[in-house]
């Protein structure tokens, strides 16, 4: 069935298309939970982050990199 939504309470066309998006996400999370990869501690990715933002903000305002 292909059932209209309405466009102020869906982002989906179709209900068929909110199940649709609905299984692939399912599936990448479960993906993600299944192979969880070498993973990085939040500290580690926190500071990695951190000097990203104060490169970027150094060469917007012009300065030296």
């Amino acid at each position: 069935m292909n059932t209209q939504l309405d466009s102020i309470v869906s982002e989906f066309e179709t209900q068929e298309q909110a199940d649709s998006y609905d299984r692939w996400l399912k599936a990448k999370v479960q993906r993600s939970i299944d192979n969880p990869g070498q993973g990085m501690p939040h500290d580690q990715v926190m500071t990695k982050v951190d000097a990203i933002i104060a490169d970027a903000e150094q060469r917007q305002s012009g300065g030296v990199s």
